[in-house]
């Protein structure tokens, strides 16, 4: 227990700084409480909370400068999300044991906050504002991505800076049928249905989830289940904003605005842009198209003298390209609603030309280019072992992946130049959706680890979506067992007075002209993933029923395409691709393979030139086996078996002899197994020693008889498997000395004079010593 301490000094009060933590609480249906406090951490922030849920608590802080950066044309908001990896009592694993840059399930968590904040804020609000959202204490049954979002927007709502409104964000998953808001990681792993939905009281703002073929009414429901969650979260925050007595919002400079300047652009404009967009130009000539009008307005209006006709101030100079932009979307929003017509000339459900090509380039495992008009990806797939799956820690989860996507966007795909920097926060979204949309094909079974890779060519519109389909045909092209192809499809939805126009396979530039964007992937029989940002109010369910609907509708013409180019998965894997086989043991049998210190799987490896993984799984070992010579696989797969095999009596064996003794001859039969051919097992003839008649090294036909019935040593006849000669008289039965060893004092005694020694082999351990019959 904590001490606080209040106290007068040198007639200062100090009483003010004493924390005075302020909290609110929510039960949901199960009985789990949500408690969100303000007031005790971080008071320096603009806004400070802790949300808790179990042993889940999440510090949410937010800053913003009180004037924006002049010159400033554009809303910088930052947001971090970051896991301490002491919340879990764990040290990092990095060399310098401390948090470093954001992994990527902190990115696609910060992307999934900020777009769901960056719409709160008024259009003209410019200030620069950081979120910072950290994982203090974890819970192993408690998800942190799906509070992260409550408690930055409750650390806005108790600030001063201007939000518009109030949101929250949950995850939603089905399973076994039933709807379940912010379900445990333990129910998790039974979801058919696992979406993240953000909205106000009022509206949805963005939803992002995977489906395993789920209808679009399952999803329209699990948002609707997502929704009326999230409206009992934002009374939350207002009873947390009413009870810290949080007055109104700050005033903010706003940038300075000149409607009779506009109107004149508007005037100068509107026309001329309406018959470019009409025009159904390409997206480089519609560009320079909208520039030149830009650049033919400017020298009409170029004059510094303030008594001239075509004057134009500085301060509205620097408002030309904001208000041709303006005046550029609504133009063409206008000419979409009302004429229903697209900037490329083609209608509202029209998908761009396709060309799809598989196997095109020879050495990787399997490759194939996509091109959507204007958008193209070219796509490989790598087929590696268990040493290469990717390791993903969080502050309580340590994963290893066998699916990895990685989405590459070079600026020379938009005919641009910029510094190559590392990957950026949105290739990580981009590359996260394609990954989970199509991971829900791939067999949960499948030995081997896959990567797949998009490198981006030419991008106008939708590039991760052309990265799914390229991904679906190059799994294919390399043979990896996937049940159905897999596409995806960019969609715009764009309303006003009372109409609406959907528009199926978006453009670049219809991009951010909609109310409402969205990606939705999946194939014949269902939706596999979805990423969705709504920017407009009161649209209804019903509309984004309609919406996906005809999105459906686009992605099966993609996978009508998709199928002609390649209908299944390649029956061979390409020649160059690694081999593998799985074997499943006994788990009392790894230590025999693996043998001591490792001797026997080195051995085996070195031998055969293939790659062995074992790991023990339940009560089985998993032995995975890779290489690119099927021989080698099948010469270690039948090394291994022979390990674990159970040797069974009756059956017949190829043998190598091992050593010579005077009663017989020491076979190994199976790999590591050992038995004693007895030199009366030898032939039908009698035998007073072996020479001239095996030597070591000799392969033999054998039959295992039995065992010794004192010692369990394995027994071997040869004469067993050779004819009986005619007129053959069973011998005598030899003499046996008092405890059954024919070599009798020379070792030492029998095992009982010897005590229950064990003997080992040189060569595995089992049978050197055997007691002869």
């Amino acid at each position: 227990m904590g001490c606080l301490l209040s106290t007068l000094y040198l007639g200062l009060n100090f009483d003010s700084m004493i924390p005075n933590p302020i909290s609110v609480s929510l039960k949901s249906a199960d009985g789990r409480e949500i408690s969100i406090e303000t007031g005790k951490m971080a008071r320096q922030a603009d806004g400070a909370v802790v949300v808790r849920q179990g042993d889940c608590m999440i510090l949410a802080t937010v800053v913003a400068s009180k004037e924006p950066k002049p010159g400033q044309s554009f809303f910088p908001l930052s947001v971090d999300y970051q896991e301490k990896f002491a919340s879990a009592g764990r040290i990092p694993g990095s060399f310098f044991k401390r948090e470093a840059r954001l992994n990527d399930y902190e990115i696609l968590t910060s992307r999934l906050i900020d777009r769901a904040l960056r719409p709160l804020f008024p259009d003209d609000y410019l200030c620069e504002v950081q979120v910072l959202v950290t994982l203090i204490s974890s819970d192993a049954e408690v998800m942190p991505d799906s509070l992260a979002c409550l408690a930055a927007s409750a650390a806005l709502a108790v600030s001063d800076i201007p939000i518009q409104e109030v949101i929250s964000e949950v995850r939603v998953a089905r399973i076994n049928g039933e709807y379940i808001v912010n379900p445990t990681r333990t129910q998790i792993k039974d979801a058919d249905i696992n979406i993240i939905v953000a909205a106000t009281s009022k509206n949805i703002m963005m939803v992002e989830g995977e489906g395993k073929e789920c209808d679009e009414a399952g999803l329209i429901k699990a948002i609707e289940v997502g929704h009326a969650a999230i409206q009992e979260q934002v009374k939350l925050q207002h009873d947390l904003r009413e009870k810290a007595g949080i007055g109104g919002k700050r005033d903010y400079t706003k940038p300075y605005t000149n409607p009779e300047f506009e109107a004149k652009i508007a005037e100068f404009g509107t026309k001329r842009i309406y018959d470019i967009a009409k025009g159904g130009l390409g997206k480089h000539e519609r560009g320079d198209a909208f520039k030149q009008v830009k650049e033919d307005f400017k020298t009409q209006y170029q004059s510094a003298n303030k008594e001239e006709a075509n004057y134009l101030a500085p301060e509205d100079a620097a408002l030309t390209g904001t208000y041709f932009h303006d005046l550029e979307k609504k133009v063409i929003r206008e000419m979409m609603i009302n004429e229903k017509v697209r900037l490329d000339g083609r209608t509202l459900e029209v998908v761009r030309p396709l060309t799809l090509e598989t196997n095109l380039l020879p050495s990787p495992h399997g490759a194939a280019l996509f091109t959507r008009g204007e958008t193209q990806s070219l796509t490989t797939v790598t087929l590696g072992t268990t040493d290469d799956e990717l390791l993903l820690e969080t502050a309580q989860t340590s994963d290893y992946l066998k699916f990895i996507l990685h989405y590459n966007f070079p600026p020379f795909s938009t005919g641009e130049i910029k510094m190559m920097r590392g990957q950026s926060r949105r290739e990580v979204g981009h590359g996260n959706l394609a990954m989970r949309s199509l991971k829900q094909m791939l067999p949960v079974d499948y030995p081997y680890t896959v990567r797949v890779v998009s490198d981006i060519l030419e991008s106008n519109g939708s590039s991760s979506m052309a990265t799914v389909c390229a991904g679906s045909l190059a799994l294919m092209d390399a043979g990896v067992p996937f049940p159905k192809h897999v596409s995806g499809v960019a969609m715009g939805l764009i309303a006003e007075g009372g109409k609406f126009a959907v528009l199926t396979d978006i453009l670049g530039d219809e991009d951010h002209l909609g109310d409402m964007d969205f990606k939705v992937t999946g194939t014949r029989d269902g939706i596999c993933g979805i990423q969705m940002d709504i920017k407009c109010d009161g649209l209804s369910m019903e509309i984004m029923m309609q919406a996906l609907e005809q999105a459906k509708r686009g992605r099966l013409h993609i996978l009508d395409a998709m199928y002609t180019c390649i209908p299944e998965p390649r029956a061979e894997l390409k020649p160059h691709a690694p081999r593998i086989e799985q074997l499943n043991i006994d788990r009392e049998f790894i230590g025999a393979v693996i043998g001591p210190g490792g001797k026997i799987i080195q051995e085996i490896q070195r031998e055969t030139g293939a790659k062995i993984n074992i790991e023990e799984v339940g009560d089985q070992g998993v032995i995975k086996i890779f290489s690119n010579n099927k021989e080698s696989i099948d010469k270690a797969l039948g090394w291994i078996r022979g390990i674990v095999a159970i040797p069974e009596i009756g059956a017949t064996y190829e043998g190598t002899v091992k050593s010579i003794m005077p009663f017989g001859a020491f076979v190994e039969f199976m790999p590591g197994k050992q038995g004693l051919l007895h030199i009366s097992e030898v032939s039908w003839k009698r035998l007073d020693n072996l020479d001239g008649v095996l030597k070591e090294g000799d392969k033999i036909k054998i039959q295992l008889v039995g065992t010794d019935p004192k010692t369990g040593k394995l027994r071997l006849s040869r004469k067993s498997l050779m004819p009986k000669p005619d007129g053959y008289v069973e011998p005598e039965p030899r003499e046996r000395r008092e405890g059954g060893n024919d070599r009798g004092d020379r070792r030492g005694g029998n095992d009982r004079n010897r005590g229950d020694r064990p003997r080992h082999s040189g060569g595995g351990g089992n049978d050197t010593a055997a007691a002869t019959e």
